[in-house]
C-alpha cells in the first residue's frame, strides 16, 4: 500500500477515525465514560439529534440547508401537546401526528425553495424564527407537560435495545436505501452536483427539492415524538440549536455542504455519534455549560474545514490517479511490449 492510497483512505475515513479519538480520549481522561451504562445513554441520546441529522444530510445533498428544524420539532411538540389535552389520543396515534404536523411545516418550506426558488438560507431562516414564535404564542412561552403513557415508550425495549434506537435505525436503513438503491437517490445527488445540468438532463429538480424539505420536516416531527418519549416536557428553549448539531453531524459524517456528496450510513451515523460523545464527554469533565455552545460551534467550524480541505484533496489525489493511468496507457500504445 503506498502513500497515496493511505492518505486516501484517511481523507475517506476522517469521522470514523476521529469518533475513535474521541471515544478513547475521554475514556482516558475520566473511567465513568467507558461504562455499558454511558455509552447506552449515549446511543439513546443519539437517537434523538440523528434522526433530524438523517433529513439534514438529504436537504444538503441537494447543495440547501434546512436551519427551521430546531423550530419544527417545538412546534410539533407543542401542537401535538394541545391536542393531546383537548382529545384523548391513543398512544399509537401521537407518532403519526408528530410526523403529519412535521411534514406540513416541511412543506411549506419545500414550497417556497422550490416553486417560488427563494434561497433555501432566507427560507429557513425566517421559518426558524416563524415557527418558533408560533409554538411560544401558543404555549404563551410555558413548558408542556406529556402524560406517562408516552414516557413510558421511551423505556420500552425491544431485544435489549431501547424503542428510540430501533426508531433511529429504521429511519437509518430507509434513507440509506432511498440514496443508494433508488433512482430518487442518484436525481438528488445529481441535482446537488449541478442543479442545471440536472435540469437540462430532464431530472425533475423541483420535485426533488420540495421532496427533501418535507422528509426534513416529517423527521423533525418524529425526533419531537422521540423526545417527548425521553423528556415528558417541552419547555420554550426546546430544539433551539439543535439545527447546529445536525448540521455538524451530517458534515461530519462526509456530507458536503455544497451538494453532490454524502452519506447517511456510515457517515451521518457516525456524525451523529462523535456530536453526542463530545457532548456526554463534556458533561463527565464538568466543562462549564456556558463553555459547550462554544465547543459545538468550534466543532462545525472544523467540520466544514475539514469538508473543504478533504473535497480538494480527494480532487487532486483523483485527478493523479487519472492522469497516471493516461500516461501508462500511453506509453503502452506507443511502445508496445515486443512478443
Amino acid at each position: 500500500m503506498n502513500l497515496r492510497s493511505v492518505s486516501s483512505f484517511v481523507l475517506r475515513n476522517i469521522p470514523l477515525l476521529l469518533l475513535v479519538v474521541v471515544f478513547a480520549t475521554f475514556s482516558i481522561l475520566d473511567e465513568r465514560f467507558f461504562d455499558l451504562n454511558t455509552l447506552s445513554n449515549v446511543a439513546r441520546n443519539t437517537a434523538y439529534i440523528g434522526i433530524v441529522a438523517v433529513g439534514m444530510t438529504l436537504v444538503l445533498m441537494t447543495a440547501g440547508i434546512d436551519l427551521a428544524v430546531g423550530s419544527m420539532l417545538y412546534l410539533s411538540a407543542v401542537v401535538v401537546g394541545q391536542i393531546i389535552r383537548a382529545v384523548d389520543l391513543p398512544v399509537a396515534v401521537v407518532p403519526v401526528l408528530s410526523i403529519m404536523v412535521g411534514l406540513a411545516l416541511g412543506c411549506i418550506n419545500g414550497f417556497a425553495t422550490s416553486i417560488l426558488r427563494v434561497i433555501p438560507f432566507i427560507v429557513t431562516l425566517a421559518m426558524l424564527t416563524v415557527y418558533r414564535g408560533l409554538g411560544l404564542e401558543l404555549t404563551e412561552s410555558r413548558s408542556i407537560n406529556y402524560p406517562e403513557s408516552i414516557g413510558a415508550l421511551g423505556n420500552q425495549s425491544i431485544l435489549g435495545l431501547p424503542l428510540p434506537i430501533w426508531i433511529f435505525a429504521v429511519v437509518v436503513l430507509l434513507a440509506h436505501l432511498l440514496v443508494t438503491r433508488t433512482p430518487f437517490g442518484r436525481q438528488l445527488l445529481a441535482t446537488g452536483e449541478d442543479r442545471r445540468a440536472a435540469e437540462r438532463a430532464g431530472i425533475p429538480v423541483r420535485r426533488i427539492l420540495f421532496i427533501v424539505y418535507a422528509i426534513s420536516g416529517a423527521l423533525a416531527g418524529l425526533a419531537a415524538f422521540v423526545a417527548m418519549t425521553q423528556l415528558r416536557t417541552a419547555d420554550p428553549g426546546f430544539g433551539v440549536g439543535d439545527e447546529f448539531d445536525a448540521i455538524a453531524a451530517a458534515v461530519l459524517g462526509g456530507t458536503s455542504l455544497f451538494g453532490g456528496r454524502g452519506s447517511v450510513f456510515p457517515g451521518t451515523v457516525v456524525g451523529a455519534l462523535l456530536i453526542q460523545l463530545i457532548q456526554t464527554g463534556l458533561v463527565f469533565l464538568q466543562v462549564d455549560l456556558y463553555i459547550t455552545p462554544m465547543v459545538q460551534a468550534g466543532i462545525i467550524l472544523i467540520a466544514v474545514l475539514a469538508d473543504s480541505l478533504r473535497t480538494k484533496r480527494l480532487q487532486k489525489l483523483g485527478r493523479r490517479v487519472i492522469t497516471s493511468d493516461r500516461i501508462a496507457e500511453h506509453k503502452t500504445t506507443t511502445h508496445p511490449d515486443p512478443e
